[in-house]
């Protein structure tokens, strides 16, 4: 009797196709696993970055956020967290008995410095609101920057081509910029810092018949800034300097004769909290 051929594929070759399928899915899954979420990696590393205190990057923001604007890079200050007085008795001695002299006042010093940028981060908020109320500022939204430095809150009024906060070549403020200085005054009045003003100018040649040039226009502008402020609200014993830079601290060094270096500078002075007298005592 002849035997019966079995119809079909042999059955190794099945298992062997179930096995070629298997490691193809496996192979698949280790990829699509391999692959990783760009955005998602950045906003878990900045998190961490800003938990641990790392560098970060701080955009210079003007009213209106737009690309393109200037970088500049920090090294925030790590957030500090308080201890729940009931939790742990060494925890409380060893910050409240055991610190002597200057250290006793560290922590005093950090909680002013924190409170202090939590100002800064307020007075910056109301600032863009109240401009924002205002219509006919609108159109010179890109010439306010507004920055938070070691130094302070710095708010720099820059001039833009075909758009110029002071007229040419003078002191004297266009009506929007006269508006827009006013309407800092109750905020910045509310601050406990003082403030410094500076005028910059770029690197042209005033065509005039006399000597005044690039230095005396550039204090002429941070003087008439503060007598704008002033004249709204702020008290004479709150201005630090008025100064006037010339040419001599450009915005954009590469090119001097920019109209982004013809700025003021109205800085928001981030000093450094008075030394309580127990400190010289217990020296």
């Amino acid at each position: 009797m002849k035997k019966k051929v079995k119809e079909g594929a042999p059955e190794w070759l099945v298992l062997f196709a179930d096995l070629m399928s298997l490691l193809v899915v496996f192979f698949v899954l280790i990829i699509s696993f391999s692959i990783q979420d760009d955005k998602k990696l950045q906003v878990v590393a900045g998190s961490m970055r800003e938990a641990f205190g790392v560098q970060f990057e701080r955009r210079i923001s003007g009213m209106i956020e737009v690309d393109g604007t200037p970088v500049h890079l920090f090294t925030k200050q790590p957030a500090l967290v308080e201890n729940d007085k009931d939790t742990n008795y060494m925890d409380e001695d060893h910050t409240e008995h055991r610190k002597q002299g200057s250290e006793a006042n560290t922590y005093d010093i950090k909680k002013t410095i924190i409170e202090r940028s939590r100002q800064f981060v307020t007075a910056a908020a109301s600032l863009r609101q109240a401009w924002q109320e205002m219509p006919e500022l609108v159109e010179i939204s890109n010439n306010i920057q507004m920055e938070e430095s070691p130094e302070g809150l710095n708010i720099q009024l820059i001039d833009e081509n075909g758009r110029s906060m002071f007229r040419q070549g003078s002191a004297q403020p266009y009506s929007r910029t006269r508006k827009l200085i006013a309407s800092m005054a109750p905020i910045l009045a509310n601050l406990p810092n003082r403030i410094s003003i500076t005028g910059h100018t770029d690197s042209a040649i005033l065509r005039n018949d006399n000597d005044y040039g690039q230095w005396e226009l550039s204090a002429d502008r941070a003087a008439m800034v503060r007598r704008i402020l002033s004249a709204n609200g702020i008290p004479h014993d709150q201005f630090f300097e008025i100064s006037g830079k010339a040419d001599t601290q450009p915005l954009f060094p590469s090119d001097t004769l920019l109209a982004a270096n013809r700025r003021v500078s109205i800085l928001i002075m981030a000093e450094a909290p008075p030394i309580p007298i127990e400190h010289y005592n217990g020296r």
